[in-house]
């Protein structure tokens, strides 16, 4: 992800301090803010916009302002005085309704300029190519949508960003957090809907394959479990995933719980752990045979002969076998990364107790 959100209806607090540092050491670039939240008090931006921009330029951080004219004004800055805010430590204004194709061709000359990506319109880009606009310095920005059942669909927004691309815009999107939820409604703040309760990380992978540049998060939280998820994936290139194991032996839980590599011959049902069989230094068992589903952890039992201690993450549902044993099962959450699990790709089971 290229960065995160934090909102300006309350001080920032020491935690919330704590939490752009933990961020930035994640390799996060950015930041979002909107000063146009019916909820909030606008008359108390100012301050709060000051001590946030702050610590965004202390920390080297780009701070992006979903701005409206009105609200700007009552904060005590203006479109018309760009180095006021470009002096704190704002970097780009995202605008909407309200301001003209003109005066966003102008700050785009002096700033960045991040326009509603899922309304621009050809005329909207004739009218600023006519204003001479800086389109090096124009980014488009979708929405992210409070509301369930009000967030973009997937064959739409993959048709919308084509059409950005080919006017040359970088393109912007939301993934809904998964701590520290927006109110009033606190049902994640994501630009797909089909996004709105997975894991953040997934949903981003998504949004990059849709042609999404940069990837935002809506909400004012991520959990410290996602945020190493983030971390392993873009430093180390391993997916962690969390499950939630059955009854199972010491020697079952070690070699379960641990980085494995996905085979390079990929199965259409399973995941299958290239390392687990030759690490298996013990006689599996039997047990109960169940049914695997999306998800489930198994382990081949002595019934299976040389294939005792392969471990497999099921991906299609397949019937119970007196041979496989059900040992554990990815947490719901989770699951949604088990498509990003390539060829050779390393993952990492950690108990999600």
């Amino acid at each position: 992800m290229a960065g995160f959100s934090i909102f300006m209806n309350e001080v920032l607090s020491q935690s919330d301090h704590e939490y752009l540092k933990q961020m930035k050491l994640h390799n996060f670039k950015g930041v979002f803010t909107s000063m146009h939240i019916p909820e909030d008090d606008a008359s108390q931006y100012h301050e709060r916009l000051l001590a946030l921009a702050k610590t965004t330029k202390s920390l080297g951080l780009k701070l992006m302002i979903d701005i409206s004219n009105d609200a700007l004004e009552q904060a005590g800055f203006s479109l018309q005085n760009l180095k006021a805010l470009r002096s704190i430590g704002v970097t780009g204004l995202r605008m909407d309704y309200g301001i003209s194709m003109q005066k966003i061709a102008e700050i785009s000359h002096e700033m960045t300029v991040s326009l509603n990506a899922s309304t621009l319109t050809s005329d909207e880009i004739t009218e600023l190519q006519n204003a001479d606009a800086d389109f090096k310095n124009l980014e488009a920005w979708h929405n992210y949508y409070p509301r369930p059942e009000t967030g973009l669909g997937r064959e739409w927004f993959e048709q919308k960003n084509n059409q950005l691309k080919h006017w040359g815009f970088k393109v912007v999107a939301f993934v809904a957090g998964d701590a520290n939820l927006r109110g009033p409604l606190y049902q994640g703040l994501p630009t797909l809907e089909e996004h709105r309760y997975q894991n953040p990380l997934a949903a981003e992978l998504d949004l990059l394959q849709l042609g999404v540049d940069e990837v935002y998060v809506g909400d004012g939280g991520l959990s410290n479990k996602t945020q190493e998820q983030h971390q392993e994936y873009y430093q180390n290139r391993i997916v962690v995933l969390h499950a939630k194991k059955f009854d199972m032996s010491s020697e079952v839980h070690k070699l379960v719980f641990q980085t494995h590599e996905q085979r390079q011959d990929v199965a259409r049902d399973v995941i299958r752990s290239e390392e687990a069989r030759e690490q298996c230094d013990f006689v599996v068992e039997p047990r109960k045979k169940q049914k695997r589903s999306y998800g489930s952890i198994t382990l081949d039992n002595q019934l299976y002969g040389r294939y005792m201690g392969e471990l497999q993450i099921i991906k299609n549902e397949l019937s119970a076998d007196e041979k496989v044993n059900v040992v554990a099962e990815i947490c719901s959450k989770d699951r949604g990364l088990l498509r990003w699990i390539e060829p050779g790709q390393k993952f990492r089971i950690e108990d999600g107790e």
